[in-house]
């Protein structure tokens, strides 16, 4: 092997041990803080009332069918996924500018972008824990719980709602770095970042719901199909509402028209990987032409 490519090799192992001692160091600083002791107890606790207590509403305690508890899970978690996503990220780099670590960290010979990605799986790691088991073990509750022949549609809908959820919340941790790169208060990236929370999650998605049942009949299509994967939220909203244990939409709600984009499940994932990749460079690019 000539020396230049023991030195290529040498190069490769040194980046990737300088990320994976970052993202430790961040995962078990969220370890510490009980940052993810709690975003797990919440999903918990948010799964095992609709998934056991959701029923109590009409006076009864049953459990409902597989894709209405799936639907329940759907319509809560594109809540709270992106705000504790939010609320993970929000100082990663604002937090360390501010305490002077940041400056210190980039004095070490390492790439600008060897912490973006250092920070990333950290949070990476963080977030999956926290979503299978907040979601795991209710899942596998109701597995236990449930006749044979539905244990496999309950399985294959926890699986995507996991996957789907660590993507979801991925895109919004990465939206995270980008804010807190390009400003110098804590409290500003915080409250940039819950603004934009609240158009992506709420506002967005109730005028893509008003345009798509009121002028369903007079609007393109296509434009809908567009305008959904403009935003991660209603991807993840609508790969899920496809996924589903039920092939009957009325079972799905009225959000199953968002569903209806005639793209497979492949391609939304995909897609949502794209906009991690996108967004996870462009992260890198800002954070490397900046001036500490």
């Amino acid at each position: 092997m000539s020396r230049e490519r023991v030195l290529q090799r040498n190069a490769h192992l040194s980046a990737l041990g300088i990320i994976t001692t970052i993202a430790a160091k961040e995962f078990k600083d969220n370890l510490r803080n009980r940052w993810l002791w709690m975003m797990t107890g919440i999903l918990l606790l948010l799964s095992l009332s609709v998934g056991f207590m959701g029923s109590s509403i009409s006076g009864s305690l049953v459990i409902f069918e597989p894709a209405q508890i799936l639907s329940g899970l759907v319509t809560l978690s594109v809540f709270i996924l992106p705000l504790g996503a939010i609320l993970l990220s929000y100082d990663s780099f604002v937090g360390e500018k501010e305490s002077g670590t940041l400056l210190l960290l980039i004095t070490y010979p390492l790439a600008r972008w060897h912490i973006v990605c250092g920070k990333f799986l950290g949070h990476t790691c963080v977030m999956a824990v926290a979503c299978i088991l907040g979601f795991g073990i209710t899942g596998f509750m109701l597995g236990m719980l449930s006749e044979v022949q539905i244990r496999l549609s309950i399985l294959i809908g926890f699986i995507h709602l996991i996957s789907s959820g660590i993507l979801l919340s991925l895109v919004f941790v990465l939206l995270g770095y980008w804010i807190s790169l390009i400003v110098r208060e804590k409290a500003k990236a915080l409250g940039i970042l819950l603004v934009l929370w609240f158009v992506l999650v709420l506002v967005y998605d109730l005028v893509l719901l008003t345009a798509l049942v009121g002028l369903a009949d007079t609007l393109n299509r296509n434009l809908f199909n567009v305008l959904i994967l403009l935003n991660p939220s209603d991807l993840f909203r609508a790969l899920n509402l496809l996924a589903g244990p039920s092939d009957t939409l009325a079972v799905k709600s009225s959000l199953a028209l968002i569903a209806q984009t005639g793209i497979g499940l492949p391609l939304m994932y995909g897609l949502l990987i794209c906009w991690i990749a996108l967004l996870l460079l462009w992260c890198s690019w800002v954070f490397k032409g900046q001036e500490i």
